[in-house]
Parts: C-alpha cells; sequence; structure tokens
C-alpha cells in the first residue's frame, strides 16, 4: 500500500513515524523543508516533497494533515491530481465534515473518493493511538482497510461523524489532560520532598498499574477506588480534598468545553 501524508507537523509527522516499521510506501508533503528532513532522517525509505500534486501520485491512501483552515487550500490544490475511482481520502483536521470535504472535493463530472474522518491523538507516534474513524461514500472494504491500518497505530473506534467531537475531547485532547495531571502529581511530589524526575517516574508507573487492574479485571474505577480507600484512612482524605477542590467537575468541564 501506498500512503501520502499532506502536512507533516505535530499530527502528521507523529502519523507518519508511526508508519515507520509498517509494510507500507510513503510519501510526505510539507512546505518545511527542514520538518521533512527531519522525517527522511528517521526514515531514509520516506519520500519527501514541497510538492502536494506531486505527493499524492499512484498513491491508495491520501491523508490530509493540516490545520483546519488550510484544508480547504490544500484539497483545491490536489483535487485534479486525485483519482477518485481508487484513491481514499482521509482528514484528520478538526471540525472539517463530511459536508465541508464534499464541497471542496466538487469536480466536473460530479464524482467523490472514499472519504474518512480520523480523530487520533499524539501516541500514533508510539502506535498507541485512540483513533475515531467515520467513512461516507466508502465500501465496507475500504474500511476495514483504514480500520485495519489505525488498529496497528493504537486502538480504533469506527463511529457515527456526530460521536467525532466527543471522542477528541475524551482522547485527542485528553491527552493532554493526562499529561497535565501527571504535571500537577509531580509539582505535589516535590513539595513533598521527591525530585521532579523521580516523581515523574512514580506517577507513570502508577498511572500503567491503574491501566493494567481496569483491563485485567474490566472492573469500574470506583470499585478500584474502594480497594484503596480504608475507613478512616488517608487515601479517602485525599479523594476528598480533590473533590472539594472541584477535581471531578473540573475534568467533565474540560471535556465539554473542548465540544
Amino acid at each position: 500500500m501506498k500512503i501520502s501524508i499532506i502536512g507533516t507537523g505535530n499530527m502528521g509527522g507523529a502519523i507518519a513515524r508511526g508508519l515507520k516499521n509498517n509494510a507500507v510506501e510513503l510519501s510526505c508533503a510539507d512546505c518545511s523543508t527542514e520538518i521533512l528532513n527531519l522525517l527522511k532522517s528517521d526514515n531514509p525509505a520516506i519520500k519527501i516533497t514541497n510538492n502536494n500534486s506531486e505527493a499524492i501520485e499512484g498513491s491508495d491512501m491520501v491523508i490530509i494533515a493540516v490545520k483546519p483552515w488550510l484544508a480547504k487550500t490544500v484539497i483545491h490544490e490536489i483535487k485534479h491530481s486525485l483519482d477518485y475511482r481508487k484513491q481514499m481520502l482521509i482528514s484528520i483536521a478538526a471540525k472539517v465534515t463530511f459536508e465541508n470535504l464534499c464541497d471542496y472535493l466538487k469536480k466536473d463530472e460530479n464524482m467523490l473518493p472514499a472519504l474518512f474522518r480520523i480523530i487520533p491523538n499524539t501516541a500514533i507516534e508510539v502506535k498507541e493511538s485512540v483513533n475515531f474513524i467515520s467513512y461516507y461514500n466508502a465500501s465496507k472494504e475500504q474500511t476495514e482497510t483504514v480500520k485495519s491500518l489505525f488498529d496497528n497505530l493504537g486502538m480504533s473506534f469506527v463511529v457515527e461523524e456526530r460521536l467525532l467531537d466527543a471522542g477528541m475531547a475524551l482522547a485527542s485532547c485528553g491527552i493532554a489532560y493526562a499529561f497535565r495531571y501527571i504535571r500537577a502529581a509531580v509539582e505535589g511530589a516535590v513539595e513533598l520532598g521527591l525530585y521532579p524526575e523521580q516523581a515523574k517516574r512514580i506517577e507513570m508507573q502508577t498511572l500503567k498499574g491503574a491501566v493494567a487492574l481496569l483491563e485485567a479485571k474490566n472492573t469500574h474505577p470506583e470499585v478500584e477506588i474502594d480497594r484503596v480507600t480504608t475507613p478512616g484512612g488517608i487515601t479517602i482524605k485525599g479523594l476528598n480534598a480533590m473533590e472539594e477542590a472541584g477535581f471531578t467537575n473540573a475534568v467533565i468541564r474540560g471535556l465539554k468545553a473542548t465540544v
């Protein structure tokens, strides 16, 4: 399979790095030669170019990984080079809807390619992303092909387009919220006397352990919380102090604010 990525910034570059050891031929385009050269130094097999139309020649899958406000310009630039019968188009531009994409892709013959909107997160670089996939004008086989590819880069869910914003809040933006929790925990640990790097390692392992327990037991988080909190103990005091400061409400408000 040949895959082209247009835009190799934070997300596009992360996808390219995640695909490094997959059995795909990869072509990347960006306006920044410096960014492209960095990708090339990491994976010499990648073909790089500053020409978007050149990058998509012969591709099976074209990934638009530019900022949302650039999507229209980029698609108008490449649409007459796209083979709508053979090439699938994937957009990871948040808030650029299928309605928008169909409008941008209009050509005289009134055809459309198989379209996908995907919301990943930056952990795609290490094949640990959560990916939300919606499709339009795509066959079952094409959808399975796209899902299979992104399953190799983490965990993928095929959802209706209306649920992409929820997925973005929970996983795409959510990874930043997880990092913010780690940062806060490290700052608190430093105040308690630990060194920052030591505190970070401890907190990362603690979160890994929490995830491993939930995966192994398939329990509700509150069940595991109950196992940690003893009557009159220190854990419940800490939890109550966090709730008094608005912990749960802050998380919910943060998720809703992104939507």
